[in-house]
């Protein structure tokens, strides 16, 4: 479902070059529920940024779901990013104009997904009373579940997550983990960045990185945890 080869992602040019990956070549299948672990400045949000198509690799080949994005026209990146990624942004991104269930209504639009119900959506992220609330009006924890839920009304093969529970306290963050985790269950393909190494314990695979380059990949530490088991 997603492949790089040979990645690397440059900013700047001469002597302020800053190479935040650096070659890396990463697989993920079908229905996999990836953690990829690092500390800031790591290159996590670089490498979900190439897979969701918001950048471009400076060398190396990226490929989501048969298709390769490296090369791609602008008009075809708009069709990849409306119906083959869904993003769950740290800095949640909800449109301040709308309600919760606009929210999540434009996601589903955006996807062309016209059998979604947004209160089923926001129900289950434990939304459904304030669905007629504007952003200003949620805590940022109901906003970042708003993100959550407009992400999970495209019904997109391919989920993306950057620190998905960082302003969630910690009942709130089990719960998104349970529905990232069915998520996967149904078929999605799941990749989660995050600093947070107790997040990597449920994941099926946790791809470590450190300056750019994958130095880990393999099943979690002690082997994969119930979300039950989790503690941070």
């Amino acid at each position: 479902m997603i492949e790089l080869q040979n990645v690397t992602k440059r900013f700047g040019e001469g002597a302020v070059t800053v190479t935040a990956l650096d070659d890396i070549d990463l697989r993920v299948d079908p229905g996999e529920f990836v953690v990829v672990l690092g500390p800031s400045g790591s290159g996590k949000t670089t490498l979900l940024n190439l897979v969701g198509a918001l950048d471009t690799a400076s060398d190396g080949l990226v490929t989501v779901d048969g298709k390769d994005i490296s090369h791609a026209s602008r008009k075809d990146l708009f069709t990849f990013r409306r119906h083959t990624v869904s993003f769950i942004f740290q800095a949640f991104n909800v449109f301040p104009g709308l309600t919760a269930r606009e929210n999540v209504q434009f996601g589903a639009d955006a996807a062309g997904r016209e059998d979604v119900d947004p209160l089923t959506i926001l129900e289950s992220v434990g939304l459904r009373a304030r669905a007629d609330n504007f952003p200003h009006e949620l805590s940022g924890g109901e906003q970042q579940r708003v993100a959550i839920a407009r992400a999970l009304a495209t019904r997109n093969p391919v989920l993306l997550a950057d620190e998905p529970t960082g302003e969630l306290d910690f009942e709130t963050g089990v719960q998104i983990l349970q529905l990232l985790q069915r998520q996967a269950r149904d078929g999605h393909t799941v990749l989660v960045v995050t600093h947070n190494r107790e997040i990597s314990r449920i994941a099926d695979r946790v791809v470590q990185l450190s300056s750019g380059r994958i130095v880990d990949d393999g099943p979690p530490r002690g082997g994969k945890a119930d979300v039950s088991e989790l503690h941070w």
